[in-house]
């Protein structure tokens, strides 16, 4: 058995997914992957599978919410030599939050 103080000297929790409006400025030729966790709900009590897509910035994930997908696109069909841009987050709930995708020169 392991004593408390020392388990707890020792502990590195466990990596969260960040998100990509964390970051300064996005590449549009970064690599884009699928993402999953395991999370017990709070209605159900139940295990359930979260996908998601992230993008791997300096060994940490970084989660690519589909809006900012959606927003991306709309801005590569007008502007397809697009290389950088950057995303703006607005609230603090699953259901205020909302993104803003930037273009930048």
């Amino acid at each position: 058995m392991t004593k408390l103080n020392e388990y707890a000297k020792d502990y590195e929790p466990i990596a969260k997914t960040k998100n990509i409006a964390e970051l300064q400025e996005v590449s549009t030729d970064i690599d884009i992957e699928d993402d999953e966790f395991t999370l017990t709900d709070n209605a159900t009590q139940q295990d359930k599978v979260v996908k998601q897509k992230v993008i791997m910035v300096e060994g940490e994930k970084y989660r690519v919410p589909v809006s900012v997908i959606t927003q991306l696109k709309i801005i590569l069909e007008d502007n397809p030599t697009c290389k950088k841009f950057k995303v703006k987050k607005s609230g603090t709930t699953k259901d205020d939050t909302r993104y803003m995708v930037i273009p930048l020169a």
